[in-house]
């Protein structure tokens, strides 16, 4: 018998036991679905981490003096450090990097790059006009001239701030998109030049920011700016409180100059000793990118597990229905093997029929999972993503389930003796 008769035999016999076979591809389905699904929905997330972290582009680099933590709220220090940081210098300890030093370094850096000082001030701050306010989520950075091109917004209406209101540290402010539309709606405009209140204290808005979208549930657009001066006077008057210094290089091919070159700067600043270790750190824009995909490794090792779990309990069942298989068609077998049917002919068939109840599962696994994962990336505003990897692999593991799945009823059909074959009621 010719291979491809064998498939449509086997192909036949799949197709007329429609009950037995929906459930099986059905199991298997809901194994890849499960892991196809999580991977879609994490390619969406590293496309958005990658789109909101590393929005000063590969060019840039941030100087602070603890190792981050990205938690979304803005405090750059940890307690605590986590398996596989990098390991803070004990120098690092209690010696943030104050206002003078800061300043210091943009007067001091002497190289084509744009560099901006920044503080955080607080994240359940409370914005109120009029009977109006928000929920006390609102984050207050303090930042200057520079502060809204190296963290990746851009202006929608008005102004930056100014070296007038950095230096005086008067109660300007610019304002996000989710703000500006509670509180004036749609026109970026309206904005200009109302005073709203934050904590009760009055603030002018000077300008409005375009929206840059959420990541997670967490919106980069609640935000208000304002001057780092006036962070320090109202939100952050801690004594260790400390600022980050973002630097922006003109050309990529210039970073790790750029690096070395502050790095030799900043440790004069800070008084260190050639023979002393750095007491900051300073860390490339993509650092964040990869801290965060780093994480997003345990929810890829769950879907995995997920979907081995699943596949593997859609192996045993697929098995169990091909030797129940075996068991039916007894007399079938035998009446093949009577016409001249050779054992690896029978053996084919039943393995043909395994693989094809898997390789349907997958289908309807992977087109259920891209579907599911790709309602997460439009939750997220993302493009549409077609993790292509992860759907070869879907395909592959679904053909070794099969195979292995099938392989011992197809050897124990293959070895049925033809006469008791026949005989069997």
């Amino acid at each position: 018998m010719k291979i491809i008769d064998t498939f449509l035999l086997a192909f036949r016999t799949v197709r007329g036991n429609k009950l037995r076979t929906g459930i099986t591809v059905s199991i298997i389905a809901f194994g890849i679905m499960a892991l196809v699904g999580i991977n879609t929905a994490i390619e969406a997330m590293k496309q958005k981490f990658t789109e909101s972290f590393s929005s000063m582009g590969a060019n840039g680099f941030t100087i602070h003096y603890k190792q981050f933590n990205v938690n979304f709220g803005g405090n750059n220090d940890v307690k605590k450090e986590k398996k596989g940081a990098r390991k803070e210098k004990k120098s690092n300890t209690g010696k943030p990097i104050t206002k003078m030093e800061a300043e210091a370094f943009k007067s001091r850096f002497d190289y084509p790059a744009k560099i901006g000082l920044s503080m955080f001030g607080v994240r359940d701050a409370v914005v109120s006009l009029g009977d109006k306010k928000t929920n006390p989520t609102v984050r207050i950075n303090g930042g200057d001239e520079n502060y809204i091109d190296l963290n990746g917004y851009s202006l929608a209406a008005g102004r930056e701030l100014s070296n007038i209101d950095i230096q005086s540290g008067r109660n300007v402010c610019v304002i996000g998109s989710d703000i500006a539309k509670k509180f004036f709606g749609t026109n970026p405009e309206t904005p200009i030049e109302k005073i709203i209140k934050i904590n009760n204290i009055p603030y002018r808005v000077i300008g409005t920011l375009e929206s840059k979208g959420s990541t997670l549930g967490f919106s980069w657009d609640n935000t208000i700016l304002t001057s780092y001066n006036n962070v320090r006077r109202f939100f952050n008057s801690n004594s260790n409180a400390s600022f980050n210094i973002a630097v922006k290089v003109t050309d990529i091919k210039n970073v790790d100059a750029a690096i070395n070159e502050s790095e030799g700067v900043f440790r004069s600043i800070r008084g260190l000793a050639i023979t002393e270790d750095n007491n900051f750190a300073v860390d490339k824009s993509d650092f964040f990118v990869g801290l965060l995909l780093s994480e997003l490794s345990l929810i890829t090792g769950a879907a995995i597990g997920i979907g081995a779990i699943t596949l593997l309990g859609a192996a045993i069942g697929l098995m169990n229905i091909m030797l129940v298989s075996v068991t039916e068609r007894t007399k079938e077998i035998g009446l093949i093997k009577a016409i001249g049917g050779k054992q690896k002919s029978v053996r084919r068939q039943f393995l043909y029929e395994a693989i094809s109840i898997s390789l349907m599962g997958a289908v309807f696994g992977i087109i259920l999972g891209v579907l599911i994962g790709n309602v997460f990336s439009m939750v997220l505003s993302t493009g549409f993503v077609l993790p292509v990897q992860w759907l070869a692999y879907g395909i592959g593991i679904c053909f070794i389930t099969g195979l292995l799945a099938g392989l011992y009823p197809a050897f124990k059909a293959g070895r049925l003796n033809p006469i008791e074959a026949l005989r069997y009621e």
